[in-house]
Parts: C-alpha cells; structure tokens; sequence
C-alpha cells in the first residue's frame, strides 16, 4: 500500500525543451563515426567533420570581429578612453552602441538563449529556495534609454516589465540539490504554520494575506502547478521545498533534501545610469551558470539592500497591539489566569523574536549567496562573456549540421519533419540526451554548404562523403597545419 508521501501530487514546474544540444561536440564526432562500419567512410566522416567547423567559424568570423570591436567602446573599465580617442559625436555614439546591441542579440538567438519573461519570473519567485530575503532593484542606479529605444526598432514579444532597464537572458534547465539539517528554516516553518492557524481563529487571516495581481498574459507551458507522478516527465522538473513537507519537531534534527530546478546559463545585459558630471556608455554583460530559479534575485543588478518589509513593521505593531489588548483584557476579569496571560504574551514575544532574528539569519544567508554568486556561479563578464557566446555559436552550428547529415547519410531521402524527428531520436537515443532540434537552421546551414539538396516532391538528400568533401574543399587551416607539418619535417 502506497504511503502518504506517494499519493501526494507533486510540485513541478512545466517548462519547454531547450534547442541547445547538451553534448560535447568531440563526443558527438567519435560516438557518430563508431557507427559508420567501413573505416575509409570513418575517416572520410571525421574530415567532413572538421572541414564543416573550419567553414562555419570562418562565416561568423566577421560578424565576432565586428561585434569584439564595437564592445571595445562599450567596455565599461576601458571604452570610455576609447571612445575619446574616436572624436565622435553623441549621435554617432548612439549609432554604434545600437549597432552593437543588434549583434549582441542576433549571437544571443544564435547560441539558444532565451529573453526571460515576466511569467517565467512570476514562476521562479512563487518558490523559495536558499534566498528568504525579498529583492528589488535600485531603478535610479540604472539606464532608461539605451535598451528601450534598441526595442523600439527591434520589438519582441513578451518583453519583461524591466526591459527599459536590464535583461535577463536564460538558456538550459538543471537540478540543483541542498542537504543539510536546516534547522532554523524547519523552526520558521513550523512557527509560520502556528501563526497561520492564529490567524484562521482570530479571522484576522485577510489583513495579513496578501495576494499579487494576477497578469492578464499567461502562458500555460510555464505555469507552476500539481501533476500526478503518473504524466509525462520530460517537460517537467520536480521543486521540493521545505514549506510543502511534513515538519514536526521530532524529525527537527534530521537531515532532508531540498530541490530546485536551476537555469543552467543566464547573462544579464544592463548599462548604469549617468551622473549629472559624465555621461555612463558602459554596457555590462555579466555571465552566470547553474542558478536556482526561486533564487534568480541574486543575479540582479544595483541590488538595494535588504531591510524588513513594511507588511513585517505592520504585524510587528499588530501583533504587539493584539497582545496588549489580550493582556489588559485578562488583568480587568474579576479572576485573571496569570497562565493565560504568560501564555498571550510568550507568543507575541515569541512572533516579534521570529520576525527579527529569521530576518537576520536571511541576512546572512543572503550575503554568502552573493559572494557565492560573484566567485563560484559568475562564469565571466564582458569581453569573456562575448568570447564565450561566440564559440558557443559555432559549437552548435557545427553539432546542429553534422547530426543532420549523419541523419541524411544513414537514412537516405528525409521530409523536413522527418529529419526533426530522427535527429531527436537519434540525441535521445544514442546519448540519453532531449532537446527541441533546430532542423530548420541545420538544413539552410548544409543547402549553403552545398552537401544537401531537394527532391522534386521536397524531401531532402545529401551527397556521398567524399563528394561533400571535394565541395567544401580543402580549408585554410589544414593548408596551415600541412604548412606546420611540412616544417616540422624540415
């Protein structure tokens, strides 16, 4: 007979599968070329192979360099004596730094990553993880101008309410784990369920309750609701968080495991507001791995510092006025219970110390999360961040084209949605990876090539090996690597 913990729905959150391909690209080759049986297709595969990533990284070439050397005046530690050297005028800044945000974005799309919206927020926030602490951010210390008017001529749809300001790009979806004993989270949640049950008997639950307006635009996929254990998984990933447990103070000084889904990369792209003295035309770019999603505060920028909240100040003087209410009423009856009295005031005490000292220990937590996230969970920013997406680009262009040939080669003649689902399976398949395969970037990737055609009915077709081969010819580099060969021979 199942127990309690198994009939009880789980807290998921539904999420869409990611384009990016989870796989290293030297495993991808070796693990694809094993399964061709004759060793001169092998060999001939491995060279197509290196041949493909030569060619694409000499297209974006251009594109990086353009991109490298209008960040170059844009970097917030040395663009500023840049951009005095050029003798350019405002106007001609403004043209450039637009410029280099139209790049900036078109590499973004190019590597998979996604503008986080307000609902995928709203989504991440309904949780708690690791940060207790409500976050906001300082909006005088922040740019109104340069990324609303890039939207204004770019726009996107679903835009976040801050996108004036700063945004947040996401991509990849992860599992983040914390065990420990946390024993004053557990006494918090426990004091919280009292105080909850207080309210319920006092009917003084609606002052304290304090429900968001719900927005009029939401998207179903990312919604934070209950399913069963027994619905597709794939598209979801399990939060276990401490507040829908069974706490209790006999399993207090026990361990337990909690979970939060984590975006895997996030890069945030803001600009500081100017002083009244100089003008700000720094663009910061900062770079992020495996943060929860409850906890995704961490990674906003000109973060205010925390204080208590004024709902926190109004249940403090509440609960303070509710026990002296109490206590002035017990001391007046003709028979005052001094135990009834103790009682009152022990649990507004004992609230009021709740508030304070969670409010410290949050304070902590929350100062060990942000040097967390400055030394271990900030990849890199600015010129490396670029660096970084611009390698990351090929990386995927070059998988996105071999897996589609490998496909092509191996299966003979394929519709387009033939193609998408074959090279799905073939990722789930062979490397117990899912993702939502971008067939449609592959296929113009390999029609430029010239290695792939259509039929007259639009089924695509590639050519033999070596013939894809002679069409893509021999590269700079491997006459760069003869020419090191040669020498070293000498």
């Amino acid at each position: 007979m199942p127990t309690v913990e198994e009939k009880k729905k789980k807290e998921v959150i539904r999420l869409e599968r990611e384009s990016v391909i989870p796989i290293l690209k030297p495993k991808l080759i070796v693990h694809l070329a094993n399964l061709i049986e004759h060793s001169s297709d092998r060999a001939e595969f491995l060279k197509l192979c290196k041949r493909v990533e030569y060619t694409i990284r000499a297209w974006y070439m251009l594109q990086f360099e353009d991109l490298m050397q209008l960040y170059s005046l844009f970097d917030p530690v040395h663009g500023t004596q840049k951009l005095e050297q050029q003798n350019l005028s405002s106007d001609e800044i403004d043209i450039l730094e637009q410029n280099f945000l139209t790049y900036l974005f078109q590499v973004m799309e190019k590597s998979n990553f996604k503008i986080a919206t307000d609902d995928e927020l709203d989504v991440a926030h309904s949780g708690q993880y690791l940060l207790n602490l409500p976050i906001t951010v300082d909006e005088s210390k922040l740019d109104k101008k340069v990324l609303k008017k890039y939207f204004e001529v770019h726009p996107h749809e679903n835009l976040p309410d801050f996108a004036d300001k700063y945004i947040i790009f996401r991509r990849g979806i992860g599992i983040d784990k914390t065990t420990d004993y946390f024993f004053m989270e557990k006494v918090d949640v426990i004091i919280s369920h009292f105080w909850a049950w207080i309210l319920r008997v006092t009917r003084l639950e609606k002052v304290f309750s304090r429900k968001p307006t719900p927005r009029q635009k939401k998207d179903p996929k990312k919604d934070d609701e209950t399913i069963s254990e027994e619905e597709d998984d794939e598209l979801y990933v399990e939060r276990i968080r401490l507040e829908n447990m069974e706490l209790s103070f006999r399993n207090l000084r026990s361990k337990i495991t909690i979970q939060e889904p984590t975006f895997d990369r996030i890069i945030v792209v803001y600009r500081r507001a100017s002083s009244r003295v100089n003008a700000e035309r720094g663009i910061y770019v900062k770079h992020f791995k495996n943060i929860p999603m409850a906890d995704m505060e961490i990674v906003l920028p000109e973060k205010k510092n925390p204080s208590l909240t004024p709902m926190d100040w109004v249940k403090f003087l509440i609960s303070a006025v509710v026990g002296l209410v109490a206590v002035v009423g017990s001391v007046e009856m003709p028979k005052a219970d001094l135990w009834v009295m103790f009682a009152i005031l022990s649990t507004v005490i004992g609230y009021c110390a709740k508030i304070y000292f969670t409010f410290q220990q949050n304070m902590a937590t929350y100062q060990n999360l942000i040097t967390q996230s400055m030394y271990d969970k900030q990849l890199d920013s600015g010129k490396g961040t670029l660096l970084h997406l611009c390698d990351d680009v090929i990386q995927q262009e070059v998988k996105e084209i071999i897996i589609s040939f490998f496909i092509l080669m191996e299966q003979g003649k394929a519709t387009l949605e033939d193609l998408d689902q074959q090279c799905e399976e073939l990722i789930q398949d062979e490397f117990g990876e899912s993702c939502n395969f971008d067939v449609d970037d592959a296929v113009n990737k390999l029609e430029r090539l010239g290695i792939v055609s259509r039929d007259s009915i639009g089924r695509y077709y590639c050519v033999g090996l070596k013939r894809a081969n002679e069409i893509i010819g021999t590269t700079t580099e491997e006459l760069v690597l003869k020419a090191k060969q040669g020498s070293a021979v000498a």
